[in-house]
């Protein structure tokens, strides 16, 4: 037995795990210790959960608004919103801020049917 499975006796899954995520390299010189200053990071972060904060609140008023003119500057302001959210997002993961994993294609096809069963259990159907 390897000293790695006597450490960490689900070395194997971990490993498994690890192959699954997706992300890329951290910049060059970035700390491996973070002190309590914002860095870049936690800047744009920040901008991220504060533009996922504004989405919801732009969704509701959307749906409540009761005047079309209204409606439409509201979805305005939403898609504008969802487009920095997206710079945002991309800005992390290409810089390896953000991690993504892979999932299987059996896991898929198990939630797919799963989700698909539900189907049968709503009341109008298109």
């Amino acid at each position: 037995m390897m000293i790695n499975q006597l450490l960490n006796p689900n070395g194997q899954q971990q490993q498994q795990q690890n192959q699954n995520i997706i992300q890329n390299p951290k910049p060059p010189g970035e700390p491996q210790v973070k002190g309590p200053e914002m860095n870049d990071r936690d800047f744009i972060n920040d901008g991220l959960s504060t533009c996922k904060y504004l989405m919801e609140g732009l969704n509701i008023a959307a749906w409540e608004s009761s005047h079309q003119q209204l409606h439409a500057d509201y979805l305005q302001m939403l898609n504008e919103t969802q487009q920095c959210a997206r710079e945002l997002y991309n800005t992390m993961f290409q810089k390896g801020w953000y991690k993504l994993e892979a999932v299987e294609q059996q896991k898929l096809q198990q939630a797919y049917q799963q989700f698909n069963g539900y189907s049968s259990q709503f009341p109008y159907r298109g």
